[in-house]
């Protein structure tokens, strides 16, 4: 696990991010509207908020997320992906590469295997899963989207897949 986490950091470096804001932005882009604050971020992430302030300070002057202010609480802050983030994210790293030579039972099996070794090692923390909406308890399938019950909020197709800060693994 520790060689992959230095591979993986080591393409990281490759480009114009440092590891850092490369693991910020790759998580607001697979994140739900809900998750997208800096104080998410930071637990995603399992770094101080000092760190990812400034990290998302610097993504956002690069021009690859743009802050949201909240319309009901101006002092509430997300952020959105822009173009240019989204285009950061495309050139596939060695482990993606990688992935992409196994055939799909280990692929399937190596995915199960690492999301109970990530919920084990942060349920040991007390941290939360942050999982996909769709494997959610408080998911509800509803034509095309869903519908969260925790939040009360319908969900548009793709929000279904996208991580959410207050998943619960469905029962």
């Amino acid at each position: 696990m520790e060689r992959l986490g230095r591979i993986n950091a080591a393409d990281d470096w490759a480009g114009e991010l440092n590891p850092t804001q490369m693991a910020a932005l790759s998580y607001l882009a697979k994140a739900n509207r809900f998750s997208r604050s800096p104080s998410q971020v930071s637990e995603f992430l399992s770094a101080t908020r000092g760190t990812v302030s400034q990290t998302l300070k610097a993504l956002a002057r690069k021009g690859l997320i743009s802050e949201v202010r909240s319309d009901t609480d101006k002092r509430s802050i997300s952020y959105d992906v822009t173009n240019d983030g989204r285009t950061a994210l495309v050139p596939a790293t060695v482990i993606d590469q990688a992935l992409d030579r196994l055939d799909e039972p280990i692929l399937q099996n190596l995915a199960t295997s690492l999301r109970v070794l990530i919920r084990t090692a942060l349920a040991a923390r007390g941290k939360r899963s942050f999982g996909v909406c769709r494997d959610c308890r408080h998911h509800q399938k509803q034509g095309r989207g869903g519908y969260c019950i925790l939040l009360k909020e319908p969900l548009a197709a793709d929000e279904t897949g996208q991580i959410c800060h207050e998943h619960q693994t469905a029962a």
